[in-house]
């Protein structure tokens, strides 16, 4: 039995485990996908915006090969922590891919940014997304003006969540603190800025799209703004989503959007680059100041030395991601990514043996969901062609009785679906449907029963 660790259950990770046992030239592959988190599925549990049920539905493909007879969940298992280095799991399984991601928020670098009421937006994501590790309170969400600094989905995600209604989060699986906090939210005006112009912004057209059917919320765009973009005036030269991009900015710009009179406003602004997040004596946030930035003529921006300031009392960033080094893995800290040759872990140049990875620490924080599959595909294909090499060493019988004796107690996916059951009864509880558990002792007390032997997760 040719045994595989996959860490990471996240996207990238299962669409690993997909291909593995969805091969025929080595049929007796048997997978453990191991998560840090009690819960699977990654950033399709803890990114994706509550109300955007759709891509939240991938679940159930990711689901259907963690049901595999031949792929087993082993969650709240951390490499790094307890003696399991990667060292460690090359004596446990034939083979291990890293799908660990991208964990860690690029930074602005510019003063204030520790200002009480300056967030990732990941963090704020990760507040509404119910993940165990996320700050549970001071957003700052008692002040009307806020500021989304980027031009991607994640900004416009956290943009929409600060003005959408409460009733219309009410039905999905939203933490019940957050809808509260949401729903008690005095903001009411949020400004999502970029440094260069739509033409060059890489949210999708459909993620856009959104923020203008969004009931009692107004959109507002400077044309000042806009006249600055060089694809302004003729776009021909644009990969086609910058031009859908430009034409929905350009409509809105023009008054199509605006609409009835609303409580709610959501302005984009372009060519603005942050040097300063302002703060009061008590050291909380209450504005940002932006220099004016123009087309440089080589695709970037330049400084004008003309500036702005816009009140806020809530300072969002969603500038990117970078990956985090993996004790015992080697790391590339320019590219933020582990060193690799199609998916071959690269030790000093030269492939290290039976270690892989896949996702965005193989290949950095780009693409969608759907970009990790062939991702994944190739990682897979190198690792079956230099499996025959890989079986000659011995491994664990079963690395769960091993990693037991390491001192872990995985999560399988029997206390998975205990914690499926206790989300739904506390949705039930509080009139809803399913309702995320926010806390780390929620899911560990879920998952578990207090009969099993030491404290041993049930299935």
């Amino acid at each position: 039995m040719f045994r595989v660790a996959v860490v990471g259950s996240g996207p990238s990770g299962v669409y690993t485990a997909q291909a593995l046992i969805g091969q025929s030239a080595l049929p007796d592959v048997r997978v453990d996908v191991l998560d840090r988190l009690p819960c699977p599925y990654g950033l399709v549990r803890y990114g994706v915006a509550p109300d955007h049920e759709k891509i939240k539905s991938l679940q159930g493909n990711l689901r259907t090969v963690l049901e595999d007879e031949r792929v087993r969940f082993l969650g709240d298992v951390e490499v790094g922590a307890r003696g399991l280095t990667p060292a460690r799991l090359l004596e446990l399984y034939h083979a291990v891919v890293y799908c660990v991601g991208a964990a860690r928020d690029r930074r602005l670098g510019v003063p204030g940014e520790e200002l009480r009421g300056s967030f990732s937006a990941t963090e704020f994501v990760s507040w509404y997304s119910a993940h165990p590790d996320a700050v549970q309170d001071g957003f700052g969400l008692d002040r009307p003006g806020a500021v989304v600094i980027g031009a991607g989905n994640v900004a416009v995600d956290v943009t929409r969540l600060l003005v959408r209604r409460p009733d219309e989060l009410r039905p999905t699986d939203i933490p019940q603190g957050a809808l509260s906090a949401l729903a008690a939210s005095g903001v009411r005006d949020v400004h999502m800025v970029a440094r260069r112009g739509p033409g060059q912004a890489r949210f999708t057209t459909k993620e856009l799209r959104e923020l203008g059917t969004l009931p009692d919320t107004r959109v507002l765009v400077d044309r000042t703004d806009l006249a600055l973009d060089p694809a302004y005036d003729d776009p021909s030269g644009l990969p086609a989503v910058n031009r859908r991009n430009l034409d929905v900015v350009r409509s809105w710009s023009a008054g199509a959007a605006l609409g009835a009179p609303t409580t709610r406003s959501v302005r984009l602004r372009f060519f603005l680059r942050p040097v300063e997040i302002l703060g009061d004596a008590d050291g909380r946030v209450v504005g940002v100041r932006f220099e004016r930035t123009e087309p440089d003529g080589t695709g970037g921006v330049r400084g004008t030395g003309r500036y702005e300031e816009i009140p806020a009392g809530l300072v969002l960033r969603a500038v990117g991601y970078r990956g985090v080094p993996l004790s015992g893995l080697p790391f590339d800290p320019a590219r933020g990514t582990v060193p690799h040759a199609a998916g071959r872990v690269l030790r000093d140049g030269t492939p290290s043996p039976g270690e892989y990875v896949a996702g965005w620490i193989k290949r950095g924080p780009t693409g969608v969901i759907g970009t990790n599959r062939p991702c994944a595909k190739e990682t897979a294909a190198s690792l079956l062609a230099d499996a025959a090499g890989l079986t000659d060493r011995d491994v664990a019988p079963d690395p769960l009785v091993a990693l037991r004796a390491l001192g872990h107690e995985p999560v399988t996916w029997t206390g998975w679906l205990m914690i499926e059951r206790a989300e739904a009864a506390l949705g039930g509880s509080l009139g809803r449907g399913p309702v995320k558990i926010p806390d780390w002792a929620g899911l560990r007390g879920a998952a578990r029963v207090a009969s099993a032997p030491a404290g041993r997760p049930i299935g």
